[in-house]
């Protein structure tokens, strides 16, 4: 952990969507020496999320995505075996207060981990005991908010699949997270819109297919 000017300065590996096979070279030869913590943005295969984890030795946060398998924590397939499946959880990790939600806008009729927008705010509607938890205890509500799909509107496109949540939107508004790490739109594939940006209180980051970035406490 860096300090800097009083500030404590994280840097955290973010990831989503693509597998970067040259990631295991760089964690072998010391690229990530610095990284504290990894955070997965979904739509990853678990055995790479556990490939980075073992190589580097820290602890991973993650959220599912619309292409990952429904959760079963005893399906060594259907979770991050040594990871922290944060969707519709909140944990502090050093000072930092971590929320998830996870999944993307319903495209299929039967898709796993895909919602309809009224399904996506009721949902959200459970991270509300521990949002005001934390208000209570800590003075705020979050520091980071990890999800697969982007707010509606921010991030996202007019394409069925990759329309925003507006559920995430609201937590945003009533969470007031200072970052909001997501994945699900592929920006290198054409969408010329920017990768990153400011809301209120909120750097709204698209992290596809994986960012080093530093978090201040």
């Amino acid at each position: 952990m860096v300090l800097r000017h009083n500030m404590r300065i994280v840097k955290i590996l973010v990831l989503s969507d693509e597998v970067v096979e040259r990631l295991y070279s760089l964690c072998t030869s010391g690229h990530f020496s610095e990284i504290e913590l990894i955070l997965g943005c979904g739509d990853l295969p678990y055995s790479y999320l556990e490939n980075l984890m073992t190589f580097l030795n820290l602890p991973l946060l993650y959220v599912p995505g619309n292409h990952d398998p429904t959760y079963n924590p005893n399906h060594s397939l259907a979770h991050a075996e040594g990871g922290s499946n944060l969707d519709l959880n909140v944990t502090r990790y050093k000072k930092f207060l971590i929320g998830g939600f996870g999944g993307s806008i319903r495209y299929r009729p039967n898709g796993t981990n895909q919602y309809t927008q009224t399904e996506a705010y009721f949902r959200a509607l459970k991270l509300l005991p521990r949002l005001f938890l934390n208000r209570i205890n800590y003075g705020r509500a979050l520091d980071i908010l990890i999800t697969h799909s982007p707010p509606h509107g921010i991030h996202d496109d007019e394409t069925q699949s990759h329309q925003g949540l507006k559920a995430i939107n609201w937590i945003l508004r009533l969470g007031k997270p200072r970052y909001h790490f997501h994945g699900h739109t592929h920006f290198q594939r054409g969408n010329l819109s920017p990768s990153e940006t400011t809301r209120s209180l909120t750097k709204i980051v698209n992290v596809f297919p994986y960012k080093i970035i530093e978090v201040s406490h």
